[in-house]
């Protein structure tokens, strides 16, 4: 008999969170991670589950993800612990058929709920699933360091941030090549943030949550990790750059464009029209 502690999407998940916190993304009881699973997945590991699974109503209905399974970390859980009893710090949990609740399958074994920035993650799951035909299956949440301290010094437009960063690392046109869409301080843990984050999900990969954090949307969970880790360098080196008087020369829009030719990606043209003085 397979157990859910051994299946992959259970140590995919330890995997990462493990990875995250060890970057210094998740201090405490930051951070959120989602990974949406198909049923085919998840029912080899059907003796595992609770017999008379939690169910609990949805702020926000989600009637796109109806009977939808997510392995999702829960509440007030620190990634730094995940490793150590994931079957406490993560959550398998369906949404219902009607989209307007779900039930909790396992986890959570000494109690509490998913994090609460669920609404967040189901209605970008919402987003992402339709527009990329189902492709991408994870959203994740951390307080890269970098990325946050850049929110305080550079504008808070899309089209610029997502300038500064392809020019600060040569990788990034080519990674996300939709930049990054940004939304204005808000709560978190409210359906009105979650709703603004899935709708720049329409448009980008990234998410920033300007003095607070980013999401980010990928097929898997490596995919997912590794979008933030490359905008998290590319705000590493500007935060350097920034701090030793600024860019005297940079990559050009020309150069950009012909990065995009070598590695056919289309580079959002809004990002790559911005005119950049040094």
């Amino acid at each position: 008999m397979q157990q859910l502690l051994s299946s992959w999407f259970v140590q995919g998940m330890v995997k990462a969170t493990a990875d995250m916190w060890l970057k210094g993304w998740d201090e405490r009881n930051g951070g959120n991670v989602s990974l949406r699973l198909l049923d085919e997945e998840v029912q080899p590991f059907a003796a595992d589950f609770y017999p008379q699974p939690r169910r609990v109503e949805l702020s926000q209905p989600a009637v796109e993800l109806a009977n939808c399974w997510f392995l999702v970390t829960g509440s007030g859980k620190f990634f730094r612990n995940v490793q150590l009893d994931p079957a406490d710090s993560l959550v398998l949990l369906r949404i219902s058929e009607d989209g307007h609740a779900y039930s909790i399958h396992w986890g959570l074994s000494n109690g509490g709920l998913p994090t609460s920035e669920l609404a967040s993650h189901l209605q970008s799951h919402c987003v992402r699933k339709t527009l990329t035909e189902g492709r991408d299956r994870v959203i994740m949440h951390c307080h890269a360091t970098n990325l946050i301290a850049l929110s305080y010094v550079l504008e808070l437009d899309s089209a610029s941030f997502t300038r500064m960063l392809w020019e600060g690392s040569t990788e990034c046109l080519v990674v996300f090549p939709d930049g990054v869409g940004i939304v204005p301080w808000m709560v978190p843990g409210t359906d009105g943030i979650g709703e603004q984050t899935s709708q720049q999900m329409g448009s980008h990969s990234l998410v920033l949550w300007p003095f607070h954090g980013i999401f980010a949307s990928g097929p898997c969970l490596d995919e997912a990790f590794g979008l933030i880790d490359t905008a998290e360098k590319s705000a590493q080196v500007l935060v350097k750059v920034l701090s030793m008087k600024g860019m005297k020369q940079t990559i050009s829009k020309t150069q950009l464009i012909a990065l995009g030719e070598r590695f056919e990606v289309k580079p959002w043209a809004a990002a790559l029209n911005v005119v950049r003085e040094l």
